[in-house]
């Protein structure tokens, strides 16, 4: 069974070009979602894939980018597909996966996938050795300079007439615009 799934980006655009030709092209029943390519949840996707769950069915897209919000997403579906021995067929790049060719094109986008992502860790690797090398460390810079923790430490110790604090953390906090955890965490303090 050819199984037809389609995507607008937004409210405006309209999916009756993308319906049209997957009925075209043979689908008998088709999905739309009107969503970002970049939301995790469509929910007409995950109809659409539960609908070609079996060998032999096919899940038909016009475009490769209607399909995947990117390349690792696209391999992660088409092996999917693949496990459940349903073809992944897009029809204005003329790709279809019950052939050699529509075959191979997924695996060079595999392999070009895994040099990118192989590229971006290298790069983050030899990024952090850099910055280490200049005496940098990593994470985030401390909300609270040395005078400010200096101040902070000078409010909280400050005692009232009646010996008890002057200052609460929450006072504190809101002073140097932080939250409570930054001041009791340079404070050195876990508890009231």
């Amino acid at each position: 069974m050819r199984i037809g799934y389609g995507r607008v980006s937004t409210q405006e655009q309209n999916p009756e070009a993308q319906h049209d030709a997957l009925v075209a092209a043979g689908c008998e029943q088709v999905f739309i979602d009107t969503a970002s390519g970049k939301l995790a949840r469509r929910p007409e996707l995950d109809k659409a894939l539960l609908t070609a769950g079996r060998a032999g069915d096919q899940l038909v897209v016009t475009k490769l980018d209607r399909l995947g919000r990117s390349l690792e997403n696209l391999i992660e579906l088409s092996r999917m597909l693949h496990g459940r021995g349903v073809d992944l067929v897009v029809l204005d790049q003329g790709i279809d996966t019950s052939t050699a060719v529509g075959r191979m094109f997924f695996q060079i986008l595999g392999s070009i996938a895994e040099f990118e992502h192989a590229l971006m860790s290298e790069r983050t690797r030899d990024g952090l050795a850099a910055a280490r090398a200049r005496g940098r460390i990593g994470g985030q810079k401390p909300k609270l300079g040395p005078r400010q923790v200096k101040l902070a430490r000078e409010m909280y110790e400050e005692k009232g007439p009646d010996g008890k604090s002057v200052y609460t953390v929450e006072h504190i906090a809101k002073e140097f615009g932080v939250t409570r955890p930054t001041i009791y965490r340079h404070l050195g303090k876990t508890t009231l």
